[in-house]
């Protein structure tokens, strides 16, 4: 009996330190890669300025800043969430051919580097669309906002719909309810929690946006993110970029709070979803073909528009293929097929990174209960939303300091792309542990598995195909990280976004034709990446 209460004892103590490395690894990954940079600038920005933080905001004008991000953020989550509305019901109630390769298309956009957004819809609102008047303003940054984000809206509230029970509507029906009655009161009462999550991450992506607001605002849109570029790079205004900083971190958890208050968007990923897609017949088939044609306006014009330009860069020019031509040209002594394959391996090695330290965040954050789990939860996605350019200054800081072997070294800059893909793994992981049964667990421990077997033997076989798809998120999302990666990038680490930036910052067609081109090529590598997804990825559930 005693050494049966020893053995036990052992084996509680070595769960207890299990657990404590496992919450290790992530907590020292997030205080290196983004406490450390962040703390290193907020000194700085105090050694430099005798001011207060609000005499720093008001000389940036931040309550006018504040208010327009939020303005602007909240359209473009109200557009996205329209735009997304005939595709939600695709995905949720239709059964037709090809439902993979919609979902590919529907989610190729929000991975894509926002730069290239950015570079489709000058394209567009300058050609095609030049007859609504609307290429310059805030318009163009909306519609590509809501371009980006309705994979958020079409995956959270698609899957949430999906796994409702169709017996209550239909009890609704049978008890004098109609169709839109039914909906109107059974329906959008139970997907509520998941579109205001929606809303909420969408809020949180377009209240940061860089990429976009830069290309498209013409240097006539300010929002917090740019302002911080402009005061940081353009009058190198340390502690008043850091003082914007604070605020958009305040705004950033402040919506990270309020997604997990209206609900998980993760929950989804775990439920069984109930078959409830119709496959259509005669009359049907309208409604379907309209939503279809719809979806490929959305989310397939830009990027056909953006072909059509990579190919005739001048919409009075010559048909060309000079842009692909000049992917073998060097420039600086690197060429862009060359800079894409920097940025393929880099984007896997930040992949591999963020697979091991999201899954042990995850595997902790499952373990975790009540304000731990909320708390984990925020950190975790915290550098989801922060200020690039925050970051990318924060690593200068710190790089400057540190022996030059260890600032040059390999994984500086897939380690910076891995902190922004973790989040993403996590939301993918987490549920996925939730939805493996504690009886089998159970019966493992039972037959003399530790902690350790039990997690290697019955949940990775169980979550293999989550992680494969968290990890083709991972890699897409290192592939186009754009912000952070500019500040490290020097010209034998250059990649394939920094590379179209620079090439959009230099005049002449030429120079166009190349980001074009360019774009084309990321956009390939990056669809093939979500097929791979939507290949491996569980049947059920969404995937953010």
């Amino acid at each position: 009996m005693a050494a049966t209460v020893a053995r036990r004892r052992r084996t509680v103590t070595r769960g207890r330190l299990g657990a404590l490395l496992v919450a290790v690894v992530p907590t020292a990954f997030i205080v290196v890669l983004f406490a450390w940079p962040v703390g290193a600038l907020i000194r700085r920005a105090v050694s430099e300025s005798d001011a207060g933080v609000v005499e720093l905001l008001r000389r940036t004008h931040a309550a006018d800043l504040l208010g327009f991000t939020l303005y602007q953020a909240a359209a473009s989550t109200v557009l996205s969430i329209l735009v997304a509305v005939p595709i939600v019901w695709l995905i949720a109630r239709v059964r037709i051919p090809g439902s993979m390769l919609l979902m590919v298309v529907v989610t190729v956009p929000f991975v894509l580097p926002t730069v290239v957004v950015g570079v489709a819809f000058r394209a567009l609102l300058g050609g095609p669309l030049a007859f609504l008047g609307i290429d310059s303003g805030l318009w163009p940054i909306l519609l590509a906002h809501a371009f980006l984000n309705v994979a958020v809206v079409a995956r959270i509230v698609g899957a949430a719909w999906r796994s409702l029970d169709p017996r209550l509507a239909e009890a609704a029906r049978t008890l004098g309810a109609g169709r839109a009655r039914a909906f109107a009161g059974v329906v959008v009462p139970r997907l509520m929690p998941a579109i205001g999550a929606a809303a909420a991450l969408v809020f949180l992506f377009c209240s940061t946006s860089f990429g976009v607001i830069i290309i498209l605002g013409n240097g006539e849109i300010r929002t917090l993110e740019t302002e911080i570029y402009t005061q940081a790079i353009g009058y190198f205004r340390i502690p008043e970029a850091v003082a914007l900083s604070m605020l958009q971190i305040v705004v950033v958890v402040a919506a990270l709070l309020v997604t997990r208050v209206v609900s998980d968007p993760g929950a989804a990923d775990g439920a069984r979803p109930t078959e409830t897609r119709f496959t259509p017949h005669r009359w049907q088939w309208l409604p379907v073909t309209a939503a279809l044609v719809w979806t490929l306006a959305v989310l397939v014009g830009p990027i056909a528009v953006l072909a059509l330009r990579s190919v005739r860069p001048s919409a009075d020019g010559a048909w060309t293929l000079d842009g692909y031509r000049s992917l073998t040209d060097s420039v600086n002594g690197v060429t862009p097929l060359q800079t894409l394959r920097y940025s393929l391996t880099t984007a896997a090695l930040a992949m591999v990174i963020a697979l091991v330290v999201g899954l042990l965040a995850a595997v902790s954050m499952y373990r975790s209960r009540g304000v731990w789990s909320v708390a984990g939860n925020v950190v975790a996605t915290i550098p989801l939303g922060i200020s690039a350019v925050t970051l990318g200054f924060g690593y200068l800081l710190v790089l400057a300091n540190l022996p030059a072997q260890v600032a040059a070294s390999p994984l500086v800059i897939p380690s910076v792309q891995a902190l922004i893909a973790i989040p993403i793994v996590v939301r993918i992981a987490v549920p996925a542990l939730a939805s493996i049964p504690d009886r089998l667990r159970q019966a493992a421990a039972t037959l003399g598995a530790g902690p350790l077997r039990v997690f290697l033997t019955v949940d990775l076989p169980m979550i293999g195909r989550s992680l494969g798809a968290a990890g083709g998120f991972a890699f897409v999302m290192a592939l186009g990280e754009f912000g952070a990666t500019s500040f490290l990038a020097r010209a034998d680490t250059t990649t394939l976004p920094v590379l179209i930036g620079s090439a959009l910052n230099r005049p002449g067609a030429e120079n166009l034709a190349t980001a074009m081109a360019a774009s084309m090529l990321l956009v390939a590598v990056t669809t093939l990446a979500v097929l791979a997804v939507e290949l491996v990825r569980p049947r059920t559930g969404a995937l953010l």
